[in-house]
């Protein structure tokens, strides 16, 4: 018996690890004719289709895969459906892993406090969202039993962070609760996975080459992908660096502090209330953090960093988990510009290129009703700082400089260092 190759080459011959003279036996030729289907309608995701490593598994409810790029397959599940529809959960399957729901869901796990596999299903499900709002048609039979934002009375176009915010198992998800596109959907592993020390998993490097290949597959021909797919390939060739994770890190630590988005109401009474009879005492309420960012436009930013801003921008709505809408984004050079809410990143004009005094970037976000829980500025740090702390936190991301800064008036000049409350994070270091 011969295994496939696990290089990122199409192999010319197909996988033979399991015979199909045993009784039983997983339908290779026919799986295999449905990948190749597959490939046909969907050429941009060849590279990452052959990729994966085919498994039986009788354990497996339809089909599902690890984060090491296994697909374990049901044979019974083969046999049962035509292979216009396996080539559509061919492309789900693998959808999944080149989005990193496993590793998304693991982050959102951690920052949410999501725990036990019923909100791993509902992972599975906000991903499958993501995925099947528009991965079908054109030449791809969507697969029986297929959940899509629709049927969960959902909008389309949304990641899968959005979506699980937005519904929760109950009546309407009875009819999905067999779900399961395995860990490499949400994270959680399972107990057919073969674990990083099983044969044939992919390792990190050349996860990140497959996904590099599509990418570039997308990119070269944009019009044959539908827009999720065209969002995808862009951020693929901007992966999150150290610093963006810090950054993110940063803007978390400043909306989930003690105050940020917080607020008294009597719509649950404090559990005090019961110690002063007579009286209902409020209690605290956490609401979504509103965020103001203020990005330096002026002379001394190039371009590139202009547009490494916008980056931030969209980096920053993921960091307080999506709230698109309480999110509002202020142009600044020597004045502030109009304040515009956050919707498309992309969408932002970030006019200016004069001088710089971001206190009044600060000013203008203040004046803003409701005020900003914390502003976050982006910035090569050439500007004057308000003389006092702001009634908020704040972030600076500073644009890393490979000179020193000077003025042609004052050779000895040399720009303020931000001030000692903001959290700083260099930004290109």
């Amino acid at each position: 018996m011969t295994e496939p190759s696990t290089t990122l080459d199409v192999p010319t011959t197909p996988d033979t690890s399991t015979t199909l003279d045993a009784p039983g036996a997983l339908d290779l030729e026919k799986l295999f004719a449905a990948r190749l289907h597959a490939v046909r309608v969907r050429p941009y995701l060849a590279t990452a289709l052959f990729a994966l490593h085919t498994v039986e598994s009788r354990r497996v409810p339809t089909m599902a895969v690890d984060r090491y790029w296994r697909c374990y397959v049901s044979p019974a599940f083969v046999d049962r459906t035509p292979v216009e529809e396996l080539a559509g959960v061919w492309v789900h399957e693998v959808s999944h892993l080149l989005r990193d729901h496993h590793g998304r869901s693991d982050r959102v796990a951690r920052e949410r406090g999501l725990t036990g596999p019923g909100e791993r299903l509902r992972m599975n499900i906000a991903a499958d969202c993501e995925i099947n709002d528009d991965v079908f048609g054109d030449g791809l039979v969507r697969p029986e039993g297929a959940i899509d934002p629709e049927s969960l009375g959902l909008p389309e176009g949304e990641l899968m962070e959005d979506y699980l915010r937005q519904f929760r198992l109950g009546p309407h998800t009875l009819s999905v609760t067999w779900l399961d596109c395995g860990s490499g959907a949400d994270g959680l592993e399972r107990e057919w996975d073969l674990g990083p020390d099983g044969a044939h998993g992919l390792s990190e490097q050349e996860i990140d080459a497959v996904r590099f290949r599509v990418a570039q597959g997308i990119t070269g021909r944009p019009g044959n992908a539908p827009k999720a797919w065209r969002r995808w390939a862009e951020e693929a060739f901007h992966p999150p660096q150290p610093w963006r994770e810090l950054l993110g890190s940063a803007v978390r630590s400043a909306v989930s502090g003690s105050g940020a988005g917080e607020d008294y109401t009597y719509g649950r009474p404090s559990r005090r209330s019961a110690g002063v009879p007579g009286a209902v005492l409020p209690s605290l309420r956490r609401s979504p953090p509103r965020v103001s960012v203020v990005i330096d436009t002026s002379g001394s930013v190039s371009d590139t960093e202009l547009g490494s801003a916008l980056l931030e921008v969209t980096a920053i709505s993921r960091a307080v988990g999506g709230w698109r809408d309480l999110i509002t984004v202020l142009p600044c050079d020597a004045a502030a510009r109009i304040v515009h809410p956050l919707c498309r990143a992309e969408g932002i004009p970030l006019m200016g290129g004069g001088g710089t005094d971001l206190r009044t970037g600060f000013a203008k976000a203040l004046r803003a009703q409701p005020r900003p829980d914390v502003i976050v500025v982006l910035t090569d740090g050439q500007t004057p700082w308000p003389a006092t702390r702001p009634p908020c936190r704040t972030v600076v991301g500073l644009f890393s400089r490979q000179h020193a800064a000077w003025d042609e008036d004052d050779p000895d000049y040399v720009p303020d260092s931000p001030p000692a409350w903001a959290r700083v994070v260099d930004i290109g270091a």
